[in-house]
């Protein structure tokens, strides 16, 4: 399953080259233009990664992550920073950072570290069928062009699509408010994917296309 990783940087240049340049790589990317907004993200999803500018405008990144590490948060992380050398490294580390990454720097070693980081992190969830990811509590669509957004469900819309997505082809008992409520929600989104009756039993997720029943298996 592709890691999600979650990009804070102010520079909106580097930000959307970092996001692009992941996603071609086949990482699920979220973005933050600053530490707050990263912190609103991070209270609501689980990310595999972070990648974390240190110079920020406002909270700088250093801040920022000492303040995870004590809310108890230890998501990897690397940060990126202009500012060089051992002494900035060590602070970086100390304070957090599982690495430490110098500006300028080569996408494929930010790559390298990001899976260097995350390795030991093998993500329990469920495979999902094309176009549909899961990560920490939520659900999100992935356009074609690599774009993520959230899958806006309710407590019990989200129950739902979780026991009918672990495994698919897993009959569900559902109340038919809910599973219709469901059903209209993916298929505003996502054409390749249905909920169907099965009589008595319940609700189950089927697949329109063959790519789909393969990567749901």
């Amino acid at each position: 399953m592709n890691k999600t990783v979650l990009v804070i940087d102010d520079d909106d240049m580097l930000r959307t080259t970092l996001a692009r340049g992941l996603r071609a790589n086949h990482f699920n990317v979220l973005t933050a233009h600053n530490a707050t907004d990263g912190g609103e993200v991070l209270s609501r999803i689980r990310v595999d990664a972070i990648v974390l500018d240190r110079m920020m405008v406002g909270m700088d990144g250093l801040t920022f992550l000492k303040k995870l590490r004590a809310a108890g948060n230890n998501t990897p992380t690397i940060m990126l920073t202009a500012m060089g050398g051992p002494e900035n490294a060590i602070e970086g580390l100390v304070g957090g950072a599982d690495d430490y990454l110098a500006k300028p720097f080569q996408l494929q070693e930010l790559i390298l570290r990001i899976q260097n980081i995350t390795k030991h992190n093998v993500a329990t969830t469920p495979k999902m069928p094309d176009g549909l990811i899961l990560s920490g509590d939520e659900f999100f669509v992935k356009s074609p062009d690599g774009e993520m957004r959230i899958l806006a469900l309710s407590g019990e819309e989200k129950k739902l699509l979780a026991k009918l997505t672990y495994p698919i082809g897993n009959i569900v008992a559902a109340a038919p408010m809910v599973a219709k409520r469901l059903r209209n929600k993916l298929n505003g989104v996502l054409s390749n994917l249905d909920i169907v009756t099965i009589r008595s039993h319940g609700y189950k997720l089927v697949c329109s296309t063959m790519e789909c029943e393969t990567k749901a298996e």
